[in-house]
């Protein structure tokens, strides 16, 4: 009886130490959860703001001789700023669909400029009409040509023609769309980007997307 006593006091003795140790050591894997939490949001927000700070440049569509190559997905991966429809006095109508890369809108909204790296890929395509219920409509038909250009803010390739006036130039034809044909800008590209000097060449006005909300 008197042995069976003394086992439960010897119980009850180590007990609270039972329970203290219990508490450290929930309290260090609180701590160390909290610690691998905190860390995970770090990394998180680090990646997102890496993502964010690399979605505008898209220099990897150029190669070492500044040679810049159409990108194929444009269409998925791209946003459509806008459309303009060219009349021609002997009906040869075209019609030019732009799009931008991904994040350069809403940059271009929020500082009314183009971000480093931008991408603007323009489709210029035929047209087809017919009369229909809502009169003589025209759409997209048969692709012409692409011209592509990349905002460089930095002046990466001095000296090369068809890099200058802040952005790097490109121009495919739809009969051989891996090769680049352009050889200067200024003979190849400028003169029709003229009357678009002041907006950094570019004819925003027709790009909805672009405007400020």
């Amino acid at each position: 009886m008197k042995t069976t006593q003394q086992l439960q006091n010897l119980r009850w003795r180590r007990q609270p130490r039972n329970i203290t140790r219990d508490l450290l050591k929930r309290g260090r894997l609180r701590g160390c959860t909290i610690v691998i939490i905190l860390t995970l949001v770090v990394l998180a927000g680090y990646q997102v703001k890496s993502q964010n700070n690399s979605s505008y440049n898209q220099f990897d569509l150029v190669d070492k001789n500044g040679i810049i190559r159409n990108p194929t997905d444009y269409r998925d991966r791209y946003q459509a700023l806008g459309t303009f429809f060219v009349r021609d006095p002997i009906g040869a109508e075209e019609m030019h669909y732009t799009y931008a890369s991904p994040g350069a809108a809403e940059f271009y909204r929020k500082s009314g400029k183009f971000a480093d790296g931008t991408v603007l890929v323009k489709e210029v395509l035929g047209t087809d009409h017919s009369q229909m219920t809502t009169g003589d409509a025209h759409w997209a038909s048969g692709l012409k040509v692409w011209f592509v250009m990349i905002k460089d803010n930095k002046g990466r390739y001095p000296g090369n023609p068809l890099w200058g006036d802040g952005w790097g130039w490109a121009l495919y034809k739809s009969d051989a769309p891996d090769k680049q044909i352009a050889t200067d800008y200024k003979k190849d590209c400028l003169g029709c980007h003229i009357p678009a000097q002041k907006t950094d060449w570019v004819y925003v006005q027709g790009y909805p997307v672009l405007a400020s909300k």
